[in-house]
């Protein structure tokens, strides 16, 4: 079974395997085509060093054979999918940081942290992550009669439904996003908020931190801006779903098992 433990270390050790960045695709090689191209350090797969490699625009060391993180999740493990993922965070990390956000002069890698650093203030900046709480909110007594709450995005292009989803704002515990996200997406009221799991999400650089809530009250009132349509769904009256890839699916799915 295929391990991956995170690394931050810059020194490279033992045979690397070079994940290549190609815009925001991926491509794993034995080698790098060219050593001046950034590298960052990712962790290791079974022992072996991940590097991910940032690929200069115009270049292409895959000769189109790169794939994007969603496809590349059919073709590898979870493990190593992980290791890719963090892969394009790092680059795309790397890329929107190559000046300082106080003073504006060019930075560095920090020899000592995971961090690119201000060569003139000695600002750090370390990898950005966002966390997003995602929820299955459930409506009714456990049992097979039991109802859970699935939207819609506007913006999605398949006639996919899915957990309710939102940012943390500063200053917020993650309990009360869950609340405030649901209540500001569909207009009611829930309770009962229950840590399920979290999963980086490198789509580019969050954090995904799954819960299961209890309908309280209220009637579904969308916000039209970011929703399309939802509604309270049965097991067995589940409309099209997001593919294995999301903890959105891992939530639904365990739900599911429940009756």
């Amino acid at each position: 079974m295929t391990t991956f433990e995170l690394a931050t270390s810059a020194a490279v050790t033992g045979s690397p395997i070079y994940v290549h960045v190609i815009g925001n695709k991926v491509f794993t090689d034995d080698r790098v085509e060219d050593d001046s191209w950034p590298q960052h350090v990712v962790g290791s797969l079974d022992r072996a060093t991940v590097v991910a490699v940032d690929v200069p625009d115009g270049q292409d060391p895959s000769y189109g054979a790169s794939v994007d993180l969603r496809r590349l999740f059919g073709m590898v493990d979870e493990p190593t999918w992980i290791a890719n993922g963090r892969a394009v965070q790092l680059v795309t990390w790397a890329r929107t940081h190559r000046f300082c956000g106080a003073c504006a002069a060019p930075t560095v890698r920090s020899a000592v942290h995971a961090a690119m650093e201000c060569t003139a203030c000695g600002l750090i900046a370390f990898p950005r992550i966002a966390p997003a709480t995602i929820t299955l909110v459930t409506r009714g007594p456990d049992g097979p009669d039991q109802e859970a709450l699935l939207a819609r995005g506007v913006e999605w292009a398949l006639p996919m439904y899915s957990c309710l989803a939102g940012f943390v704002e500063a200053g917020e515990t993650l309990e009360s996003c869950v609340v405030r996200e649901i209540r500001e997406e569909v207009g009611i009221t829930v309770g009962d908020v229950r840590y399920r799991g979290s999963q980086p999400w490198p789509f580019p650089h969050s954090l995904m931190i799954g819960f299961r809530a209890r309908y309280e009250s209220g009637d579904l009132v969308l916000q039209e801006a970011e929703i399309a349509d939802a509604g309270w769904f049965r097991r067995d009256t589940l409309p099209g779903l997001p593919n294995a890839i999301s903890i959105a699916r891992r939530l639904i799915d365990e739900w599911v098992a429940e009756a």
